[in-house]
């Protein structure tokens, strides 16, 4: 495969007190399949949907004890050293210096200046995902927010996304775009959302049913949040696994309603 674009959406892992659970949950929810796991580097476990590498689950660090689960979310970067300057020169916050990870690539973590968690990658021999837009593989992430000003001002000015705005009073959502190609969105969390969740990136993962999805999330012990919901991008629902990891299921065969109209900002 051929490397991301910088800015693009090109992985995601999450850290589990017991990874073993986490490994029957998304085998089940998801299908996937896994590696042996890489001792020198934490047990870090790659997951695979026919074979193609789309996620990574990785045991807990002991100093991370009772810390809840948690999906990190890369960008894509031909110069991880250079998006940390811009990350820094725009108030964000570095995490780690940037660190190569054996010959797989380049990495650092990193929060914006509203406290958003990410991570960028600048790839070696693992480009990222190998399969996307497909039931078990990465669909869409958005950026859920309540200081939507530090988001919208960060973001695009490290990344250099387009961005457009959704014409519709009810709902604060941006779209951001590479070369025109919208890569995901950014969402107001309001009212609704309990006032101790944080600001975070949400991770999409395709399904082939949506509603089949949420009944075996919560047959398996997880969370359902919100929906189903059908949108004209998809059937969508946002879900925890029983170890609290945040994320959302979707189906995008199944769609519904009235394209969204958008406008600049």
């Amino acid at each position: 495969m051929t490397a991301c674009a910088d800015g693009a959406p090109c992985w995601a892992d999450a850290m589990f007190p017991d990874i073993g659970a986490a490994k029957e949950f998304y085998g089940e929810l998801l299908g996937w399949t896994y590696d042996e796991g890489s001792p020198e580097f934490g047990g870090y476990t790659q997951a695979y949907s026919n074979g193609r590498a789309v996620a990574a689950v990785v045991p807990q660090l002991p100093e991370m004890s009772g810390q809840p689960a948690a999906w990190n979310f890369y960008f894509a970067s031909s110069d991880v050293a250079a998006t940390a300057e811009k990350i820094t020169a725009n108030g964000g916050k570095l995490l780690m210096q940037p660190m190569d990870v054996g010959d797989f690539g380049t990495m650092v973590s990193a929060q914006d200046p509203g406290g958003v968690h990410f991570s960028v990658w600048q790839a070696g021999s693992h480009q990222g995902f190998e399969k996307q837009g497909e039931p078990g593989s990465y669909c869409w992430a958005e950026v859920n927010t309540r200081d939507t000003a530090e988001s919208d001002a960060f973001f695009p000015a490290v990344f250099g996304f387009g961005v457009k705005r959704v014409v519709d009073d009810a709902v604060d959502f941006h779209l951001w775009d590479i070369g025109g190609e919208p890569v995901m969105g950014r969402f107001k969390m309001g009212d609704e959302v309990p006032a101790d969740v944080p600001p975070y990136i949400s991770v999409y993962f395709g399904v082939a049913d949506c509603d089949d999805a949420v009944a075996t999330v919560r047959r398996l012990g997880g969370q359902v949040f919100f929906g189903p919901m059908t949108m004209p991008f998809g059937r969508f629902a946002a879900v925890a696994d029983p170890q609290g990891a945040a994320f959302a299921v979707i189906d995008q065969a199944t769609t519904g309603g009235d394209m969204p109209q958008f406008a600049q900002p």
